[in-house]
């Protein structure tokens, strides 16, 4: 019987190895931790404000957080991130277990309103944005980061990244 449980945490622990879990959390107009896209392989509810998302190695997701006191807003912060798997270097992130590959980095208001724009942008071309080059998250945040606008995603452009994936796979 206790060779069945080892066995079953190994499992366990095995599993979290090729796993990004991301721990989520809100608290009415104090913190909003959130996923704006992704393509979750699971989630744990902890309790009424928490929960645990994973996502599969290779998996793209962007983590939004927000925290506020009673003087307004003092984090604002987009993170877009590739799932890394086992044994491959990574970035820490807050709330994201072990981390991940940091495509888009950006902190302050007015810079995440910027990406949430643009995700919005590319889902308006019918693309989900798990599945836009990585290459272009990262043209995203070198531009806001010297704030400048950063170029369009176009369907031309997807089908390029698409015909380059599949020809290196």
């Amino acid at each position: 019987m206790k060779d069945a449980r080892i066995a079953d945490v190994s499992r366990a622990h095995s599993l979290d190895a090729v796993l990004t879990l991301v721990e989520l959390t809100w608290q009415s107009r104090r913190i909003e931790n959130r996923i704006r896209f992704g393509r979750q392989a699971g989630q744990q509810i902890l309790d009424r404000h928490r929960r645990v998302v994973s996502f599969t190695s290779g998996s793209v997701f962007c983590f939004v957080r927000w925290a506020a006191n009673d003087y307004g807003t003092i984090l604002s912060r987009a993170d877009i991130v590739r799932a890394v798997s086992a044994g491959e270097a990574y970035q820490t992130l807050p709330f994201v277990r072990p981390g991940g590959q940091s495509l888009l980095r950006t902190e302050g208001w007015p810079r995440v309103e910027r990406v949430l724009q643009t995700i919005d942008a590319v889902e308006t071309l019918g693309i989900d944005p798990t599945d836009v080059a990585p290459d272009y998250w990262r043209h995203v945040h070198n531009r806001l980061s010297v704030n400048e606008t950063p170029r369009a995603y176009t369907y031309m452009r997807h089908q390029a990244w698409l015909q380059r994936r599949e020809i290196g796979s």
